[in-house]
């Protein structure tokens, strides 16, 4: 591969749907794979899986995720991994693009040899035995290569033959064990070895006078070897409260003492197979074979030890290395008969067996990494406890119903237990139904929190950028926020989301979800004191609801409240806004507005900006309908900004034919005129189909919306995915109905009540 195609940035961020699009379009994956993803017909059927082992009842599905940012001998990958447990995905993808600003990794591989061991017992003489076999060792591998002339036509076949002898413990008499070396190419040549085993087995007792017993391969490859290594500066380790050399000398005294103590290695060394194991999956490789040969390699000292190394060079880099067995292949029935597993050889993209055993030694080091990094800085557990709390809520059989705010109480009480998560399952429980009878108490803990609002526009997205009007309403979804003390760092938790981070020291160094929560701390002059921040978001992620707004003026209200700082509302709404430039480049500040206020309001653009209250004398009946394609505001919004400087007097008249729709709604609104209103929106959302904000999916949510009774529907939010809002004259029920019965999330809500303090 070649250029940047392989670099998707926040690739985790997207929704699957988005993923399997961006591979495609970087053309990554064909049509035809692209088609197989999407519709999830790439899996193994059942039918074929009853061909391949016995007695056969079913098909069991693992996830399949991808590595992103690897580098190996300049080339660049992205990494099909099949695995079932959390944060090996995103470990590798995070070693692998700091290893890739440092050059990346380098590997290589000795040639894909494969072992045959040929027992031989009841010997009358060993050394005419030995000396035999080496005399007539031509013959031999002329003999094993007649079985497989198309291996030897393709570059391999068999070698050499090697010799050993060993005493067998029960009687304590020498037997002769002979080695068949053979190269299987892109194969990976279990079968293949076994058979020209069994083949020469006559012609090794005819020269040596004994009696052949077993005949079959050796899973230690250790004559397949691969070895990969990386360099990293101290100015790539540093961060997350830690100095480079910090980081630096806790990883080696790490890896030293998985060097010497056997207890430590074999967890060092499950590491390791973290990343190898879910690759040779994925690509149909026996990953047990690879397993057994990585740990008695391991082991070939006579003490288990570590299978990679790190140090520091006279530069003070740090610098890693590891050296195993891996021996897979590319080509056979076992691969070719799995289409999963042929579409990722396809996207993974080696041309041979050795190229992938160098991809796998890589992965194995920089999965290697990740782990002994964790632990040498801010402890692994910490970057664990989300990830592991939800299979911890899974295993208490929390219902989907529940599973949100069960989640979110076991990660606050600190007891990620299955016993606990069942207590509060039933404490939840018990909350709903008194709830229901109107006897429900109120959480202690609520009081602390701090609230934003979602929301959804009814006129005038895009156009309110560039200093037009827009109408909208908070709905009944909000984003909660708790800061509570801790001893070290500040630390952000969404649980809902899976997202833990330790924010960094410097603004520089801040990712996603940290930088609009950072610039948030920075100007209340809170980046240096510990705290803890806790965000439960009802509000879903990128559905064009103003979820990142919400988080923020949730964040900075919780903040608020913690520290008693004192703000107002007009405060609070210049800081989510300072958060909300930083997550979209250049919002409009409707979003945080909405979000401070909860209320319906008409809002313009300037120094200062028009925020007046919206009279909704009635309240509106809508339905908000969710395509679960998330939508990137700053991506959709960069897209009409850079349309708009290539033609702004286009665009102009553009933004104020929506301008006038938008003032024609106001009153449309205030006169409960919704037939107006809703034909209003029908026109804007074709307006915001010309600039390129409309998706397939939201023109079909519309669609399903206006042929099921909705008086108007259009996007809401940025777009390029996310939801519609639909409004309705009366019954919402037929639009939810429909648009649920295509696939797609719908709720309804009414418009125009005042959710601030509710």
């Amino acid at each position: 591969m070649s250029g940047d195609r392989t670099r998707i940035p926040d690739f985790y961020k997207l929704s699957v749907e988005e993923r399997v699009r961006a591979v495609h379009e970087r053309g990554l994956i064909d049509t035809a794979d692209f088609r197989a993803l999407s519709t999830g017909r790439h899996t193994l059927d059942l039918d074929a899986a009853d061909k391949m082992i016995e007695n056969v009842v079913g098909v069991m599905g693992l996830p399949l995720g991808l590595g992103m940012n690897l580098v190996v001998n300049g080339k660049q990958y992205i990494v099909p991994m099949v695995v079932e447990e959390p944060s090996v995905v995103a470990a590798l993808g995070s070693a692998a693009k700091l290893i890739r600003a440092c050059g990346g990794f380098q590997a290589e591989a000795t040639d894909p040899i494969l072992i045959g061991q040929i027992q031989v017992v009841n010997l009358p003489d060993m050394e005419r035995a030995k000396q035999g076999l080496r005399d007539r060792k031509q013959d031999l591998i002329n003999l094993a290569n007649s079985f497989h002339p198309n291996m030897v036509a393709r570059g391999g076949g068999a070698r050499d033959i090697e010799l050993f002898v060993h005493p067998l413990p029960s009687s304590g008499k020498p037997m002769l064990v002979v080695h068949l070396l053979v190269d299987t190419r892109d194969a990976m040549g279990a079968n293949l070895v076994n058979g020209m085993c069994e083949g020469i087995a006559p012609l090794v007792e005819t020269i040596t006078g004994g009696e052949v017993f077993l005949r079959i391969l050796s899973n230690l490859t250790d004559r397949a070897l691969v070895r990969a290594s990386c360099k990293i500066p101290l100015t790539q380790l540093a961060g997350r409260g830690y100095t480079g050399e910090q980081a630096r000398d806790g990883i080696i005294v790490a890896s030293e003492f998985a060097a010497v103590d056997p207890y430590r290695a074999a967890t060092h060394n499950k590491g390791v197979m973290n990343g190898i194991d879910p690759v040779a999956i994925a690509t149909g490789n026996d990953w047990r074979a690879i397993e057994a040969g990585a740990h008695a390699y391991a082991a070939r000292s006579g003490r288990y030890s570590s299978l990679t190394e790190w140090w520091a060079d006279e530069e003070g880099n740090l610098c890693g290395r590891i050296e195993m067995p891996i021996k897979v292949g590319i080509v056979g029935a076992p691969i070719e008969s799995n289409p999963t597993v042929a579409l990722n050889l396809r996207l993974l993209d080696v041309k041979s067996a050795t190229e992938l055993a160098q991809v796998m030694g890589a992965v194995g080091l920089a999965q290697n990494f990740a782990a002994i990094r964790a632990l040498a800085t801010e402890g692994i557990q910490k970057g664990h406890m989300t990830l592991h709390a939800r299979s911890v809520v899974t295993a208490a059989g929390a219902s989907k119903e529940l599973f949100d705010d069960v989640l979110d109480r076991l990660i606050q009480s600190g007891v990620i237990k299955v016993w606990k998560a069942q207590e509060i399952i039933t404490e939840v429980q018990d909350e709903r139904r008194r709830k229901e009878t109107g006897r429900a108490p109120k959480r202690s803990q609520e009081a602390k929190m701090g609230v934003g609002y979602g929301k959804v526009i009814l006129l005038g997205e895009h156009a309110v950028v560039y200093g037009r009007h827009a109408i909208a309403a908070p709905i009944p979804l909000a984003v909660k926020a708790l800061v509570e003390d801790c001893d070290e760092g500040i630390h952000l938790l969404i649980p809902r989301w899976g997202v833990e981070y330790r924010l960094a020291s410097s603004p520089n160094d801040r990712r996603s979800f940290e930088r609009p929560a950072g610039v948030v701390l920075d100007q209340l002059g809170l980046s240096r004191r510990a705290m803890r921040i806790e965000v439960f978001p009802d509000v879903p992620r990128s559905m064009g609801l103003g979820g990142s707004a919400a988080m923020a003026v949730a964040i900075v209200r919780a903040l608020d409240k913690h520290f008693r700082l004192g703000l107002s509302d007009e405060q609070v709404n210049r800081l989510a806004f300072e958060s909300e430039k930083v997550a979209h480049g250049s919002p409009s500040g409707l979003d945080n507005t909405l979000a401070c206020y909860g209320k319906a309001l008409v809002f313009r653009t300037g120094e200062p900006p028009l925020i007046e209250p919206l009279n909704i004398r009635v309240p509106i009946p809508a339905v908000i309908g969710m395509t679960g394609l998330e939508g990137l505001t700053a991506k959709t919004v960069g897209r009409v900004r850079e349309a708009w400087q290539q033609d702004k007097k286009l665009y102009e008249r553009i933004f104020d034919q929506i301008d006038a729709l938008t003032l024609r709604g106001i009153q449309a609104i205030q006169d409960n005129d919704l037939p107006t209103l809703g034909q209003l929106m029908n026109i804007n959302q074709g307006m915001l189909n010309a600039l390129g904000v409309s998706t397939p999916e939201l023109e079909k949510v519309c669609a399903i919306a206006r042929e099921n009774g909705a008086l108007g529907a259009k996007l809401t939010g940025g777009g390029g995915g996310g939801s519609i809002i639909a409004v309705c004259d009366g019954d919402t029920e037929p639009v939810v109905s429909a648009i649920r019965a295509a696939g797609f999330q719908a709720m309804p809500v009414l418009l125009g009540a005042d959710l601030n303090g509710a």
